[in-house]
């Protein structure tokens, strides 16, 4: 169910404050990047939940997403503030959460805590559950409106 990958990343890291989050990143922007960061700066440790193609069509629709999982997967893992990406095909990431266990669960800042999928079982467990800024006038929806007018 889960990678090889992902089993030795938290084995090596067992001692470490995970920060994790998920979402599509479909196409990467400010956005996706500043939100990150402030992630980051969180824990030890960024760990990325990133929706499979297949659930990124169940929740966005027949056109979506623009890039595969792997590149998608690529993409996130070469950007500086995330150490590690795990792909999950569920609608929602709760049993890899549950797995990883982390102590600082993060979502946007368009999502309230009481929404995040497994804050309830982090602070259960004496995590934290935070949403982050959330930049303005940034969205994957909003690029592919504007590539789709030109």
């Amino acid at each position: 169910m889960f990678s090889q990958e992902l089993e030795e990343f938290l084995r090596k890291n067992k001692e470490k404050r995970i920060v994790f989050t998920n979402g599509c990143f479909d196409i990467i922007h400010k956005g996706h990047v500043a939100y990150l960061v402030e992630a980051k700066r969180l824990g030890d440790l960024l760990v990325i939940g990133l929706n499979s193609d297949t659930s990124v069509k169940r929740l966005k629709g027949p056109e979506r997403p623009i890039n595969n999982e792997l590149d998608r997967q690529y993409v996130m893992s070469q950007l500086k503030p995330v150490d590690f990406v795990e792909i999950f095909t569920e609608d929602t990431p709760l049993n890899l959460i549950l797995k990883i266990m982390p102590k600082i669960l993060v979502k946007g800042g368009d999502w309230k805590i009481e929404q995040i999928v497994g804050g309830k079982e982090v602070v259960e467990a004496g995590g934290e559950v935070f949403s982050l800024n959330f930049v303005d006038g940034y969205s994957t929806t909003s690029i592919i409106h504007k590539i789709q007018s030109t």
